[in-house]
């Protein structure tokens, strides 16, 4: 594989359903590490990630004190902005003198602290060759309703659903493309996937666990230390 691959992750959110004190990906797991800083020591570890941007809010004074603010990899903090997107799109504006538009970029939730190594890199191996990219995702295999307010409209068909995941990881121009198109035609998008999407290209899904879970609520955050333990 010629082409780099770097890490960026948006980490400026407030979290608002945790009712905590300070942002979620600041709060304290039960091994001592903060939620972002257990994402950054699994995906820093990994051999193929050669360097990584940060997106941290504005008035961010929480990042300075995480044991990654001085990480080799660490290339640069970028300012987050209102929505995930935005944040990723000034990640990768700080990126741009580092990579090139072959590179590869895998953008992770800083909520998601049980993230395995091994399944990021069955990720870049599997998409080594794609001209575009994709990102981890599980089959739904609970019974999934469409409703109309709280009313059942019908059964979807399970078997083509997936849950996605991150990281997701796209070539560095393919990804800057679709974020700058999203901005341009004021489109609203809740992940990368969904950018690539809009420019009708084609993601692939790369199958994962579903301990790779996103932190949201406060029991999140218990299965979250579950998990950990058994890592």
């Amino acid at each position: 594989m010629t082409e780099q691959c770097f890490l960026i992750v948006p980490a400026s959110g407030v979290g608002a359903r945790m009712n905590a004190k300070k942002p979620k990906q600041y709060l304290r797991l039960e091994n001592g590490l903060s939620v972002l800083d257990q994402a950054l020591e699994t995906l820093l570890g990994i051999v193929q990630i050669k360097g990584c941007v940060v997106a941290i809010a504005q008035d961010d004074i929480e990042f300075k004190k995480s044991t990654f603010a001085n990480h080799k990899k660490l290339l640069a903090t970028a300012v987050g902005g209102k929505q995930r997107f935005h944040s990723v799109i000034s990640a990768l504006n700080v990126l741009r003198p580092f990579a090139k538009d072959e590179d590869w970029v895998l953008v992770h939730d800083a909520a998601r602290p049980c993230v395995k190594a091994n399944e990021v890199i069955k990720l870049i191996e599997q998409l080594k060759n794609n001209p575009v990219g994709g990102l981890l995702a599980t089959q739904v295999v609970d019974t999934i309703k469409k409703s109309h307010g709280n009313i059942v409209e019908s059964t979807l068909d399970r078997s083509k659903l997936w849950q996605a995941q991150t990281p997701q990881m796209y070539r560095f121009g393919v990804l800057s493309k679709a974020l700058n198109n999203v901005v341009k035609n004021n489109l609203m998008i809740t992940d990368e996937a969904s950018s690539i999407e809009h420019l009708g290209l084609e993601s692939v899904l790369v199958s994962a666990s579903k301990s790779n879970l996103k932190i949201t609520t406060p029991e999140d955050l218990d299965l979250a230390n579950f998990y950990l333990k058994k890592l």
